[in-house]
């Protein structure tokens, strides 16, 4: 017998519904492909590729036993089944045989090929990378049209976004001999000419000028903008994508709103190109006029009276009509001072409050304010996710919203400020999820953070005194003291408890060495926000080189040790602190020439009281809030229970057994955003004051504890009689004051900041900065606003493993008696740490 082949073609498969036979003979008999005929299919076979044969067949459809035409649907639904799946590029189906009514077929495949290796070319290493992991392209994924289309797409918008809009990306596909059914690709990428958005065109537009709509598109910046206000987006770029495009017509027509204009609507825009580099952007806008609001009503408010909601709102009959504004008021105001804050600050979790536009008259707008109060909610469970190395009861802690409460949006908002100043979370990935039960009445409230590295290491190299001075610090923010003596907490050290713990050593070698440890419990006892704080360094200056032990030794040694309690008060608010420490320094001075006194001994004994209220939002880049602390130190008036009265021919060493002196200074930071949105512009305003006093008449000032002005701040390194070194940028190092340090000092800053990262691991922020300030040495010659002042652009970088560093560049505008400044010229400044150089 004869085996008589027959096969369907896949496109005429998928192409056609009815296939042609020839008329063939068959043991049994003749079979006319022109009349279909019913068979029983006896058996399925599948060749031509690697995968599963019962796969094959079940993808197929056809099963053994049953029963199909021939020819008719159930092969063409077959093969359409299986061309489908795209895994092939070409399926056949073919009759083996046909013994009586029994038909057995033979499922034939041909694999499509698989990708072996890709690569790029035309395009740098760095992109190659991003594209990579884009397109999640892997040896061993089958070849299709649809997965080649997409990497091209995907390859293409990727310069797209990057201003390279006439970007193209061309396969080049080659047989690889070395794998069976293989391909290896490459993406040969021409990026083309950069294009950028040379002009923008307004057109319709009355209430805004150009350039006020231009600066309103946050997307789409035009090439060249010379008005002042493009210095705020100076980090923007020219180039043109359509979903920027898309985004900022939603802005204007969002910036017609915000100004009543209710009908303001975009016409039309255009996109079209100049030349080969650049693009022209034309937007037509229909303004319509300006609405204001006549009259407003309440609806459905049980729990607070209409008077104290029209309060609260604050828009009066003949405001224009702000829809922004009108949300804000209504439930979106940052500051809490909106309605849906007064209701839930109550409980009232499922409050809502939609505004309707009731009627309108010509250019005046009706509105009704229609309140569902709902019942009022109780916390149920509090818990926290993601904190994978502090300690739930730290968190807690500081946790304001506690199981059986109402619900309060207000301290929900307080509590993840306060995660945020522990400093151990990323404060742009908290969140909170309040998961309401409306049946129940209740809410549980989950806390999401994202820990992020607290801890420092310090190791920098500086100049000082003529000398090369290296430091090593070791700073634990998150320090667990009652986990030291469980071995597996170290790693490296023991932490979770929320306590700091900080070693530092500095040293030029034999000539200057430091020691310097200090450990805070930020929760004395674990119950309330008291804090204990210890310090202890050694200071050893040697000018000789001579061992501790030999008179000839020229040096000074230096003890300090410090005990301080801190609290959280309640009242004025509970932003305020109330801080008191306890400091005691020895000095042994031997033959030191250049010090306040040659040779003896020195005690300073000294008592601190600080009064501070810090209620900014975030501790790295403050974007609102302030900083306002008053301190006062001051030592026991010795002098008084001496039995002296002349001490004008006494020595130094002498007078100065028992420093006395007292230290009241002052100083106020205020935060301010000037625009919205995740990266916003912050100005920081800050004053600052100190007065230095003496006890005794007689004894005069202490040469001690005295201020120092001018230059970066950083120098104050190896000084070791307690002065402060303020910074001043654009002069000289401590050239404002006198050699000798002053007793008074003002200082008045401004800053304008704006972020470039607010990553957590590196934060790095610019700024524009004028500052003015300056010393005096009694209060016969104080005048506040006798000030030397300078300008200056500067860049602050924080790197969580080591602080902050800043470089900034200063110009100071006015002379100094020393001489050592010109008017008009500029240095470079550069500084170390969060304080360094503040007042």
């Amino acid at each position: 017998m004869r085996n008589l082949i027959y096969s369907f073609s896949a496109i005429a498969a998928i192409l056609t519904t009815s296939v042609s036979f020839a008329q063939v003979k068959k043991t049994g008999g003749n079979i006319s492909y022109q009349v279909p005929r019913k068979y029983r299919i006896a058996d399925i076979k599948v060749t031509g590729g690697k995968f599963d044969a019962s796969q094959i067949i079940s993808v197929s459809g056809l099963r053994k036993g049953t029963s199909v035409n021939i020819p008719g649907e159930e092969v063409t639904s077959a093969i359409k089944k299986l061309w489908n799946q795209r895994m092939f590029s070409d399926v056949q189906i073919k009759a083996e045989k046909i013994l009586g009514n029994d038909v057995f077929l033979l499922i034939d495949v041909k694999e499509r090929s698989r990708l072996s290796v890709f690569s790029f070319d035309g395009i740098s290493k760095s992109d190659a990378d991003n594209i990579r992991e884009e397109i999640d392209l892997h040896s061993g994924m089958i070849l299709t049209e649809d997965l080649l289309g997409r990497v091209q797409a995907k390859a293409r918008n990727y310069f797209v976004a990057k201003g390279y809009y006439k970007a193209k990306c061309e396969v080049i596909e080659t047989v690889d001999t070395l794998v069976n059914n293989s391909i290896k690709l490459k993406f040969k990428i021409n990026k083309g000419k950069k294009v950028r958005v040379k002009h923008i065109n307004f057109s319709g537009n009355s209430k805004f000028s150009n350039n006020q709509l231009k600066m309103a598109l946050k997307g789409t910046k035009e090439r060249g903008l010379r008005s002042w206000l493009s210095v705020l987006k100076i980090f923007k770029s020219a180039k043109y994508t359509l979903g920027g495009l898309q985004d900022d017509k939603k802005l204007l027509i969002a910036k017609y709103r915000k100004a009543a204009m209710r009908d303001a609507k975009i016409v039309s825009d255009s996109v079209y190109f100049i030349d080969d580099k650049n693009l022209a952007v034309d937007i037509v806008i229909d303004e319509g006029k300006k609405y204001y609001i006549r009259n407003i009503s309440w609806v459905g408010n049980v729990k607070y009276r209409t008077g104290l909601l029209d309060t609260i709102l604050g828009i009066k009959p003949g405001t224009p009509y702000n829809q922004e504004l009108l949300d804000a008021r209504l439930s979106f105001n940052m500051a809490g001072t909106d309605v849906s804050s007064l209701y839930q600050d109550n409980g009232y979790l499922f409050f809502q409050a939609t505004p309707l536009e009731v009627k309108v008259d010509g250019d005046s707008v009706d509105l009704e304010i229609r309140i569902y109060e709902g019942k009022q909610a109780r916390i149920d469970k509090i818990s926290i996710v993601g904190n994978t190395k502090t300690n739930d009861h730290v968190i807690l802690r500081e946790i304001r919203t506690k199981p059986g409460d109402l619900f309060n949006r207000s301290d929900i908002i307080r509590t993840q400020r306060e995660l945020s100043q522990l400093g151990y979370f990323d404060p742009e990935k908290m969140g909170v999820n309040p998961r309401p039960d409306p049946a129940s009445g209740t809410v549980d409230v989950e806390y999401v953070v994202e820990e992020k590295s607290s801890d420092q290491v310090e190791l920098t190299g500086g100049y000082g005194q003529g000398r090369l001075i290296g430091t090593l610090g070791l700073s634990f923010n998150n320090f667990s003291a009652k986990r030291i003596f469980d071995k597996k907490a170290w790693t490296p050290l023991p932490s979770g408890d929320g306590q700091r713990l900080s070693v530092r050593a500095q040293t030029t070698g034999r000539f200057y060495q430091s020691y310097n440890f200090s450990f805070t419990e930020p929760w004395l006892g674990g119950k309330k926000p008291r804090s204990l704080s210890f310090n202890t360094f050694f200071t050893s200056i040697n000018n000789s080189g001579f061992s501790r032990n030999d008179d000839r030794r020229s040096s000074i040694d230096i003890y300090t040790v410090s005990l301080g309690i801190g609290n959280r008060l309640k009242k004025p608010d509970d932003y305020f602190n109330v801080y008191f420490e306890a400091s005691y320094q020895y000095y042994e001075v031997r033959k030191y020439l250049s010090f306040t006194m040659r040779d003896g001994f020195a005690n300073n004994l000294s008592f601190k009281a600080v009064l501070s209220r810090n209620s900014i939002n975030k501790p790295l880049y403050p974007e609102s809030g302030s900083n306002v602390l008053l301190s006062f130190k001051a030592t026991p008036p010795f002098s008084y229970f001496s039995g002296i009265s002349d001490y004008s021919d006494l020595p130094d060493h002498v007078k100065y057994k028992w420093l006395e002196y007292n230290k009241i200074k002052f100083t106020s930071q205020w935060f301010t955003s000037l625009t919205h949105g995740k990266n916003k512009l912050v100005l920081m305003t800050k004053v600052g004051f100190g007065f230095l006093n003496h006890w005794n008449n007689s004894l005069g000032p202490t040469p001690f504890e005295r201020f120092y002005l001018g230059g970066s701040g950083l120098t104050g390194a190896m000084q070791f009689d307690s002065r402060e070194i303020i910074a001043l940028r654009g002069y000289d190092d401590q050239s404002i004051s006198s050699r000798v340090g002053d007793m008074l000092i003002n200082k008045y800053t401004v800053e304008l900041r704006f972020p470039v990262s607010l990553n957590p691991a590196a934060t790095i922020y610019a700024l524009g900065f004028a500052e003015a300030g300056n010393t005096w040495q009694d209060y016969s010659k104080y005048s506040p606003f006798d000030m030397k002042k300078s300008a200056g652009v500067g860049v602050r970088i924080f790197l969580s493993a080591f602080g902050l560093f800043g470089l900034d560049y200063g110009w100071g505008f006015d002379g100094i008696n020393s001489g050592q400044k010109v008017p008009g010229s500029g240095q470079f400044h550069f500084t170390l740490g969060m304080n360094v150089g503040e007042l």
